[in-house]
């Protein structure tokens, strides 16, 4: 079940270096950073004559930014998703009476999952109903 490894120590460079880029992104210093550079880049306007070099400045900045966030964000999710699936998973083969078909529900095909949701909507509205 457990593997051996140190989970800390074993990550991939890309990895660690994502997880660091997320965490140090979803801190309020670095959106106050963010807002600086953009004041500082506004202020300079005059200085620059507010030139097509002065715009391009931060037109290329700011998508290069973007694109490489992406990345990062999906990443992330990525992981956030796989470790929550893993833990749900888990939780279902230890449940009495749990239905362990469930446990790859995120592979299965849209139609499917949409059936297997109206199967427990019907459910929860028969439970509400107070009807057995």
């Amino acid at each position: 079940m457990s593997s051996p490894t140190d989970p800390i120590t074993d990550r991939s460079l890309f990895t660690r270096m994502s997880q660091a880029t997320a965490r140090w992104d979803g801190k309020p210093q670095t959106f106050f950073m963010a807002v600086a550079i953009i004041v500082v880049w506004a202020l300079s306007g005059p200085f620059f004559g507010f030139g097509d070099t002065w715009q391009l400045v931060i037109n290329t900045s700011t998508t290069i930014v973007t694109f490489l966030m992406v990345f990062i964000i999906q990443n992330s999710q990525n992981r956030d998703t796989a470790a929550m699936q893993i833990k749900l998973d888990e939780l279902l083969a230890k449940v009495e009476g749990a239905r362990e078909e469930l446990m790859d529900l995120e592979e299965l095909d849209e139609d499917k999952i949409e059936a297997i949701r109206a199967e427990f909507e019907a459910r929860a509205r028969k439970a509400r109903d107070g009807r057995p």
